[in-house]
């Protein structure tokens, strides 16, 4: 699964294991993948509250803007890595999503 990086800046590191957790062999959805392989940090717990602006910004009452850090594609999904370990995937476009953080 071929990861982006989307900042100049990004460190591999930032990434994590995050793209491990994911096997496009698997034929579920990211969200059901990531919830058992992310076990042991509490697995897939999405987090209410978030927009999304241009360029896939995620938003959050309250915080700044948070920039997209990296991205792959599992099938009909984007999973966005951003920042700080919040993970969002992304289904139907930006219309349809789930953020959760992943650290």
């Amino acid at each position: 699964m071929r990861v982006i990086l989307l900042h100049p800046t990004v460190h591999p590191d930032e990434i994590g294991l995050i793209p491990g957790m994911l096997a496009e062999d698997d034929p579920r959805p990211a969200r059901e993948q990531f919830d058992e392989r992310y076990a042991h940090g509490g697995g897939w717990r999405p987090m209410k509250g978030f927009e999304v602006r241009d360029n896939l910004r995620l938003k959050y009452p309250g915080d700044p803007p948070m920039d997209p850090i990296a991205m792959l594609k599992l099938r009909d999904e984007l999973i966005v890595i951003y920042r700080h370990g919040f993970v969002a995937i992304y289904t139907k476009g930006v219309a349809g999503f789930e953020v959760a953080r992943m650290d």
